[in-house]
């Protein structure tokens, strides 16, 4: 399975109809919107540098917010699942965040095939704005009414991404007032290797504390904090009052 030419002769969304749209206009549109300085920034900001998590990655320079104002037309495009997937495998790293959430808007409607397509493709979602962007809708949407053991096995994976993925997935249920996952997987990583890791689990520990029980996240602290990593712990206690934030900082 090729990738989509990206370079595909232009013609205007607007003079297109949606079902005439490809993956391969797509990535050419984004091929055109490319500006070598924000590639700059961009490759710092996601660290492409030898030795950075992103090392290996290529950008092009393309924004979030203008990859979501192209989307607009894809969206009501039925662009077929085998040109999306072969898409996702290309170098470009805008290419693949276009993808990632082009798939995140259909995962509703293709719950099962997108989520299938997902974790075959783990390789190719290989930075923490792809997960992030992609992780909660597609993979906690497909397990919200489902066995969730499959998180466990990415939570251990030797890929950062995969364990990003495992816990980034449970902000889904968090949002809909589920957060026992997120206490389950957490202990997981502690002593993780990546401060990638840290960074996730303590975003989900702070979001399960807000959106679903403080309480409940107090009681995990009053038993976990003096083996929580710092940024881990920094992340969790974000929200809380700072007579309490300076309470679990002395135990760690």
């Amino acid at each position: 399975m090729g990738v989509p030419d990206g370079k595909a002769a232009l013609v205007p969304p607007g003079a297109r109809q949606a079902a005439d749209l490809t993956a391969a206009d797509l990535l050419a549109e984004i091929d055109a919107a490319a500006d070598p300085q924000v590639a700059e920034v961009l490759e710092r900001y996601f660290q492409l540098q030898p030795g950075g998590y992103g090392y290996g990655d290529e950008m092009v320079g393309v924004k979030l917010s203008t990859i979501r104002e192209l989307l607009k037309p894809y969206r009501k495009a039925s662009i077929p699942l085998e040109e999306l997937e072969a898409a996702l495998t290309s170098p470009i790293h805008e290419h693949r965040l276009a993808v990632l959430c082009l798939l995140t808007d259909r995962a509703a409607k293709e719950q099962q095939a997108i989520y299938e397509l997902y974790l075959r493709s783990t390789a190719f979602i290989n930075n923490w704005d792809l997960v992030d962007c992609s992780a909660p809708e597609i993979v906690g949407g497909y397990l919200f009414d489902k066995p969730r053991t499959i998180l466990e096995t990415l939570v251990r994976s030797e890929s950062l991404w995969e364990r990003r993925i495992a816990l980034v997935a449970t902000h889904w249920f968090i949002r809909r007032g589920q957060s026992e996952d997120i206490y389950h997987l957490a202990p997981e990583v502690f002593n993780d290797r990546e401060d990638l890791i840290h960074k996730a689990a303590g975003w989900m520990l702070r979001e399960a504390g807000k959106r679903v029980s403080e309480d409940e996240l107090r009681d995990f602290l009053d038993q976990h904090a003096p083996a929580m990593p710092r940024t881990m712990l920094r992340y969790a206690i974000e929200r809380l009052p700072a007579e309490i934030r300076a309470h679990y900082r002395a135990k760690r």
